[in-house]
């Protein structure tokens, strides 16, 4: 089971990218990124209310939220803290290199998410989990190593920065993947996600609150933001493929380094999306590298 919440978080993070990638078109990264984590807080906001007001009922539901001790909420701010650092690099990676590039790099997350799990968890992946991940992360490097002409010529155009914030979200977001696993194992993944996203909500609105404030000094606080929709849709996807995602941690069973690279393997909507709509440069070498990530899940889902 927990491997079929795995690909369903996949398939909403896909979208979640394309989400971000249409919602960024003309907008800063820190009005795009506080508005969607407040979308996030919002709906999150309703069942820990019905939680507090009516637990018999959500009680008997699969969103009834817990009450939390104190060190539990130090962690989720601990979370918290992670996982905005790894989304404020990758926005802005998103925001200046193309979607087909930023996917699949951002998939190679879970190599070092593996790593992470055989020395701090000791997990053993069977023989066809194996195979899996050997061939969604190293398709990946290989197209990666494949694209390093145009990643020199982007560097000689200053464009290298962009590579580097990428690089620090895989980094962040590997430890962050890690610190799920432990935080699964102590804590109910439905209070962990509805605080986590509150606490990060308050984060992005004290930081978007210093970055403005000359605008609010001056009296105009309130952000010219496009494409309003395609942000509530950024909270809505995220929501549901983080939820899926801890639930499917929460599985005695689950392996973070398998359920890792099968979320990451939504990329694969990603590079749909750039080569197709945004005619993005390169189709045969992105084909075959969406070919070899594809591969790579069904050895998993096999496993």
């Amino acid at each position: 089971m927990w491997t079929i919440l795995a690909f369903i978080s996949a398939l909403c993070l896909g979208f979640y990218d394309i989400s971000k990638k249409i919602a960024l078109r003309n907008n800063r990264v820190i009005d795009v990124l506080t508005l969607s984590v407040c979308f996030s807080s919002l709906i999150l906001f309703v069942p820990l209310m019905l939680s507090r007001f009516l637990p018999e009922i959500m009680s008997a539901t699969p969103f009834y939220v817990p009450q939390m001790d104190w060190q539990g909420h130090l962690y989720t701010v601990l979370k918290s803290g992670i996982v905005l650092s790894s989304w404020i690099f990758a926005y802005v990676s998103l925001k200046h290199l193309p979607i087909s590039v930023v996917s699949p790099m951002q998939a190679t997350r879970p190599m070092w998410t593996l790593v992470g799990a055989l020395l701090i968890f000791g997990e053993r992946l069977s023989f066809w989990q194996w195979i899996g991940v050997s061939l969604a992360i190293g398709t990946i490097f290989l197209y990666s190593f494949s694209n390093r002409t145009d990643i020199i010529r982007q560097r000689a155009t200053g464009e290298g920065k962009y590579y580097v914030c990428l690089i620090l979200a895989i980094l962040i977001g590997a430890g962050s993947g890690l610190y799920d696993k432990y935080l699964m194992r102590h804590y109910d993944h439905n209070a962990v996600q509805v605080y986590y996203t509150l606490y990060q909500a308050a984060m992005m609105l004290i930081l978007w609150g210093i970055m403005n404030r000359k605008k609010l000094s001056g009296g105009k606080a309130t952000p010219n933001v496009r494409h309003i929709g395609m942000i509530a849709m950024i909270s809505v996807f995220l929501v549901i493929s983080d939820n899926v995602y801890m639930l499917a941690l929460q599985d005695p069973d689950s392996l973070i380094a398998v359920v890792s690279t099968i979320r990451r393997g939504g990329a694969v909507i990603g590079f749909a999306y750039g080569l197709l709509f945004l005619k993005e440069k390169d189709p045969i070498r992105k084909i075959l590298c969406m070919i070899g990530i594809c591969a790579g899940l069904v050895c998993l889902a096999i496993g």
